[in-house]
Protein backbone atom coordinates (compact mmCIF):
# COMPACT_ATOMS: atom_id res chain seq x y z
CA UNK A 1 0.00 0.00 0.00
CA UNK A 2 1.12 3.46 -1.03
CA UNK A 3 1.99 5.88 2.10
CA UNK A 4 -0.69 8.23 2.49
CA UNK A 5 1.74 11.67 2.99
CA UNK A 6 4.38 12.16 1.03
CA UNK A 7 7.90 11.52 2.22
CA UNK A 8 9.72 15.37 2.71
CA UNK A 9 12.06 14.56 0.27
CA UNK A 10 8.64 14.37 -2.80
CA UNK A 11 7.45 17.51 -0.72
CA UNK A 12 10.46 19.28 -1.30
CA UNK A 13 10.30 18.26 -4.91
CA UNK A 14 6.92 19.09 -5.27
CA UNK A 15 7.06 22.63 -4.64
CA UNK A 16 8.91 23.58 -7.89
CA UNK A 17 6.19 22.26 -9.74
CA UNK A 18 2.90 24.89 -10.41
CA UNK A 19 -0.09 22.50 -8.93
CA UNK A 20 2.60 21.69 -5.99
CA UNK A 21 1.31 24.65 -3.81
CA UNK A 22 -1.97 23.37 -3.80
CA UNK A 23 0.07 19.80 -2.94
CA UNK A 24 2.22 20.57 -0.36
CA UNK A 25 -0.26 21.51 2.28
CA UNK A 26 0.18 19.75 5.96
CA UNK A 27 -0.99 16.37 5.91
CA UNK A 28 -2.09 16.41 2.15
CA UNK A 29 -2.92 13.14 1.27
CA UNK A 30 -2.16 11.75 -2.16
CA UNK A 31 -2.10 8.45 -4.30
CA UNK A 32 1.28 7.43 -6.02
CA UNK A 33 -0.35 4.07 -7.19
CA UNK A 34 -2.86 2.77 -5.25
CA UNK A 35 -6.38 4.37 -3.91
CA UNK A 36 -6.85 8.10 -4.01
CA UNK A 37 -7.97 9.46 -1.07
CA UNK A 38 -10.58 12.38 -0.63
CA UNK A 39 -10.95 14.54 2.14
CA UNK A 40 -11.52 17.34 3.57
CA UNK A 41 -8.76 20.86 3.28
CA UNK A 42 -10.82 23.78 4.16
CA UNK A 43 -8.75 27.26 4.16
CA UNK A 44 -6.06 25.66 1.98
CA UNK A 45 -4.96 26.56 -1.74
CA UNK A 46 -6.06 22.61 -2.84
CA UNK A 47 -9.39 24.06 -1.05
CA UNK A 48 -9.75 27.20 -2.97
CA UNK A 49 -8.74 25.89 -6.35
CA UNK A 50 -11.28 22.79 -6.08
CA UNK A 51 -13.74 25.61 -5.01
CA UNK A 52 -12.80 27.28 -8.56
CA UNK A 53 -13.32 24.23 -10.17
CA UNK A 54 -17.26 23.48 -9.05
CA UNK A 55 -18.41 26.86 -8.81
CA UNK A 56 -21.74 26.31 -10.60
CA UNK A 57 -22.81 23.03 -8.95
CA UNK A 58 -21.66 25.04 -5.47
CA UNK A 59 -24.19 27.91 -7.15
CA UNK A 60 -26.96 24.86 -7.87
CA UNK A 61 -26.42 23.38 -4.14
CA UNK A 62 -26.92 26.93 -2.69
CA UNK A 63 -30.26 27.41 -4.35
CA UNK A 64 -31.60 24.20 -2.85
CA UNK A 65 -30.22 25.33 0.71
CA UNK A 66 -27.82 22.73 0.85
CA UNK A 67 -24.44 23.25 1.98
CA UNK A 68 -22.04 20.61 0.11
CA UNK A 69 -19.03 18.88 1.66
CA UNK A 70 -16.17 19.02 -0.41
CA UNK A 71 -13.37 16.42 -1.13
CA UNK A 72 -10.39 16.82 -2.47
CA UNK A 73 -7.45 14.45 -3.11
CA UNK A 74 -4.70 14.09 -5.64
CA UNK A 75 -2.59 11.46 -7.14
CA UNK A 76 0.58 11.23 -9.41
CA UNK A 77 -0.56 9.45 -13.04
CA UNK A 78 2.55 9.40 -14.96
CA UNK A 79 6.13 9.55 -14.16
CA UNK A 80 5.60 13.11 -15.18
CA UNK A 81 5.28 15.07 -11.36
CA UNK A 82 3.49 18.00 -13.52
CA UNK A 83 0.62 14.89 -13.91
CA UNK A 84 0.05 15.41 -10.65
CA UNK A 85 -4.04 15.47 -10.40
CA UNK A 86 -6.97 16.89 -8.47
CA UNK A 87 -9.70 14.49 -7.65
CA UNK A 88 -12.90 16.73 -6.79
CA UNK A 89 -16.07 15.38 -4.96
CA UNK A 90 -19.40 17.05 -3.55
CA UNK A 91 -21.54 15.75 -1.62
CA UNK A 92 -25.04 16.43 -0.59
CA UNK A 93 -28.39 15.61 -1.23
CA UNK A 94 -29.18 17.28 -4.58
CA UNK A 95 -25.44 15.93 -6.27
CA UNK A 96 -25.16 12.55 -5.18
CA UNK A 97 -27.48 9.52 -6.41
CA UNK A 98 -28.28 6.35 -6.07
CA UNK A 99 -24.48 5.39 -7.20
CA UNK A 100 -23.39 7.52 -4.69
CA UNK A 101 -21.47 11.00 -4.86
CA UNK A 102 -19.15 11.56 -8.25
CA UNK A 103 -15.46 12.76 -8.58
CA UNK A 104 -13.98 14.97 -11.54
CA UNK A 105 -10.51 14.48 -11.75
CA UNK A 106 -7.96 17.57 -13.76
CA UNK A 107 -4.77 17.96 -14.64
CA UNK A 108 -2.43 21.39 -14.40
CA UNK A 109 -2.38 22.76 -17.82
CA UNK A 110 -0.34 25.71 -17.29
CA UNK A 111 -2.21 28.25 -14.98
CA UNK A 112 -5.48 26.37 -15.48
CA UNK A 113 -7.12 22.88 -14.49
CA UNK A 114 -8.13 20.50 -17.42
CA UNK A 115 -11.28 18.11 -17.32
CA UNK A 116 -9.78 14.54 -17.72
CA UNK A 117 -12.54 12.59 -16.47
CA UNK A 118 -16.20 13.96 -15.06
CA UNK A 119 -18.49 12.96 -12.67
CA UNK A 120 -17.58 9.01 -11.93
CA UNK A 121 -18.70 7.21 -8.91
CA UNK A 122 -17.40 4.60 -6.36
CA UNK A 123 -13.52 4.58 -4.91
CA UNK A 124 -10.93 5.57 -7.95
CA UNK A 125 -7.61 3.66 -7.72
CA UNK A 126 -4.32 4.62 -9.60
CA UNK A 127 -3.50 1.15 -11.42
CA UNK A 128 0.32 0.35 -12.39
CA UNK A 129 -0.84 -0.22 -15.67
CA UNK A 130 -0.06 2.42 -18.39
CA UNK A 131 -1.66 3.79 -21.76
CA UNK A 132 -0.02 6.65 -23.56
CA UNK A 133 2.71 7.20 -21.17
CA UNK A 134 -0.82 7.51 -18.15
CA UNK A 135 -1.92 5.44 -15.15
CA UNK A 136 -5.15 3.73 -15.90
CA UNK A 137 -7.53 4.62 -13.33
CA UNK A 138 -9.98 1.94 -11.69
CA UNK A 139 -13.26 2.87 -10.62
CA UNK A 140 -15.51 1.05 -8.19
CA UNK A 141 -12.64 -2.21 -8.53
CA UNK A 142 -14.67 -2.87 -11.81
CA UNK A 143 -14.47 -0.08 -14.01
CA UNK A 144 -10.84 0.77 -16.28
CA UNK A 145 -10.26 4.04 -17.80
CA UNK A 146 -7.40 4.77 -19.81
CA UNK A 147 -5.75 7.94 -20.93
CA UNK A 148 -6.34 8.40 -24.61
CA UNK A 149 -3.98 11.70 -25.41
CA UNK A 150 -6.04 14.11 -23.87
CA UNK A 151 -8.55 12.36 -21.27
CA UNK A 152 -9.58 9.51 -19.81
CA UNK A 153 -12.11 7.15 -21.50
CA UNK A 154 -14.08 4.20 -20.46
CA UNK A 155 -13.32 0.54 -21.72
CA UNK A 156 -16.71 -0.62 -20.90
CA UNK A 157 -18.96 -0.97 -24.19
CA UNK A 158 -21.95 0.61 -23.80
CA UNK A 159 -24.91 -1.48 -23.86
CA UNK A 160 -26.69 -2.66 -27.08
CA UNK A 161 -30.39 -0.13 -27.07
CA UNK A 162 -33.01 -2.93 -26.87
CA UNK A 163 -34.50 -4.15 -30.37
Amino acid sequence: MPPLFPSLRRAACLICLPAAVLLSGAGMAWAEGGPVILAQHPGTELDRQARRLVTQDLHDAANQREQPVLLTGSGLLSDNPRRMALFVQLQSASLCGSAGCSTSVYLPDGRKWTLVLDSVSGPITITPQVHGNMHDLLVDDTDRWIWNGTTYTDTQAAPEPAP
